[in-house]
């Protein structure tokens, strides 16, 4: 039996998350051999997800007093219209959506650093929209279903580091889109409920650099890379704290390259 062709409805139910399991594989099988349709995907899921973080604060409050269906019935409406909840969420979402395209634009028109400079900042920008997402931060949580699903959307044979034995759960992870293609971000809880994010993904430029030292204001961390392939750790806990992490990291991941 032939087949159903991946269509753009496909596409956008993927994004959305709404995909039977038979039918999510064969999106995945489509963009595996698609690169430039899983770079737009994999764009439009860093988007969705940073749309939903931007607008959960407004999603959870109730609907104001105001604007309930007997409030409009007992009185007439006033000449001039006021801003509606509705409307100031559509503006935050186009606030959102102006942030992550000017991310875009930043990026093409060559803002952002390059080498183990770019990973980081990556790091520092999945860890934003994702460790910060307290609903819904990964898509998958099983660790060899993880190392998997990662290993073939960067194309590079990677496993998740355990941080058990330091206080770090691993909550899981997902596949994020870099300007630099798709990288694995994994996401750990510690004491508290201080998050730890690791971002992974194939190098182009640096692709053996020693550890460094990165601040961004609210998070900071340490990036390198072995062999073509990058690790940035980011948290925002201080760098003397996330340092013996970022090693504890980099053995286990030195180990499994040898391994692999």
């Amino acid at each position: 039996m032939t087949e159903r062709p991946v269509t753009e409805a496909d596409l956008q139910a993927y994004v959305d998350d709404r995909l039977a399991p038979p039918d999510q594989c064969r999106v995945e099988a489509y963009l595996a051999e698609h690169p430039e349709a899983q770079q737009r995907i994999d764009a439009l899921i860093v988007q969705r997800h940073a749309l939903r973080a931007a607008l959960a604060p407004i999603a959870d409050e109730p609907v104001p007093s105001r604007l309930d269906i007997r409030h409009f019935a007992s009185r007439r409406r006033p000449a001039v219209q006021r801003p509606t909840w509705q409307a100031l969420a559509a503006s935050v979402a186009l606030l959102a959506i102006g942030a992550m395209a000017g991310w875009q634009i930043r990026d093409h028109a060559g803002g952002r650093a390059n080498g183990i400079g770019a990973l980081a900042q990556e790091a520092a920008d999945s860890y934003a929209v994702y460790a910060s997402d307290r609903q819904h931060p990964v898509e998958i949580a099983e660790p060899a279903v993880l190392s998997q699903w990662i290993s073939r959307r960067i194309h590079r044979l990677v496993g998740v580091p355990s941080l058990d034995a330091v206080g770090f759960r691993l909550l899981g992870g997902r596949v994020v889109a870099t300007p630099h293609g798709p990288a694995g971000f994994y996401v750990y809880e510690g004491a508290q409920g201080m998050r730890l994010g690791v971002l992974v993904r194939p190098m182009t430029i640096d692709k053996t650099a020693k550890m460094a030292e990165h601040d961004f204001g609210g998070v900071s961390g340490f990036a390198w890379a072995d062999r073509g392939l990058g690790y940035s750790v980011i948290g925002t806990a201080s760098a003397s704290a996330i340092h013996p992490l970022a090693g504890r990291i980099r053995q286990q991941s030195t180990a499994m390259s040898t391994i692999g």
